[in-house]
């Protein structure tokens, strides 16, 4: 089956997440063919997952005065800061030749790409636990999953570069103290692309080594299209009328 990459650049939040779920339907009703997508963020933000609530996680002031967008995902999972990174997704039917049906295989069959990716770059990284990529012990990458319509939609970050100072200022944690923890963990815990290879990485040449190991691993030729005007059109109405919205990021 023909598959397809969109290469997006920087959006907003709500953008990207109404894309992700516009060709999610697109791949449901078969209008669209399994799809992956490299994208970026801005101006930068913080997504919560599906069940959290924005107003515990998030401090939305600190938000509001650094310029940082806001918004719900339909995937689960935490809080995640979006800034030096690039963010993939792959929304494929669930009956896809090529996909596990079981979760947890189907997490590691799509992560596979991002570690063939690194490797390109020259990173040695594996899989972790249910949803992580790790390099020497530590999470540089993060993935989360939903399933709908018959569909499997994947997204996860890579980074580029991380500020623990900066996310969890952003993010709400009950007293400094417990701030300071946090940050010291995150250091210890979560590296990125910039300080593995002691450069400075370049966002479209990250996106070209995660395409080619997205094909490499997956056995893939990926059709290197753009999103067709009646599905620009759809995410267009979908960012304003959902993901841009206090009704559908102040549910819970």
């Amino acid at each position: 089956m023909r598959t397809r990459l969109l290469q997006t650049g920087h959006l907003s939040a709500a953008t990207n997440m109404a894309i992700d779920e516009t060709v999610l339907r697109r791949v449901a009703s078969g209008e669209a063919p399994p799809t992956f997508r490299l994208y970026g963020w801005k101006p930068p933000a913080v997504s919560i997952g599906y069940f959290q609530s924005l107003v515990e996680e998030v401090d939305l002031e600190v938000c509001e005065d650094r310029g940082v967008d806001v918004v719900r995902r339909i995937t689960g999972g935490g809080a995640v800061f979006h800034d030096a990174e690039v963010t993939y997704s792959a929304i494929v039917p669930q009956n896809w030749e090529a996909i596990p049906e079981s979760i947890p295989e189907s997490y590691q069959f799509i992560c596979e790409g991002i570690v063939e990716g690194l490797k390109d770059l020259g990173i040695r990284a594996h899989f972790q636990g249910l949803n992580d990529i790790a390099v020497g012990g530590k999470k540089i990458s993060g993935n989360a999953q939903t399933r709908r319509k018959g569909v499997v939609l994947q997204h996860g970050t890579i980074l580029i570069d991380v500020d623990p100072e900066k996310m969890f200022t952003l993010l709400r944690v009950p007293s400094e103290k417990t701030r300071k923890k946090l940050i010291k963990s995150a250091k210890e815990r979560v590296t990125s692309l910039n300080e593995m290879l002691s450069k400075s990485m370049d966002f479209e040449d990250v996106v070209s080594a995660l395409a080619e190991g997205f094909e490499k691993s997956l056995r893939l030729e990926f059709d290197r299209t753009q999103l067709t005007e009646e599905e620009m059109s759809e995410a267009d109405e979908l960012a304003e009328k959902k993901y841009a919205t206090r009704d559908w990021n102040f549910m819970r």
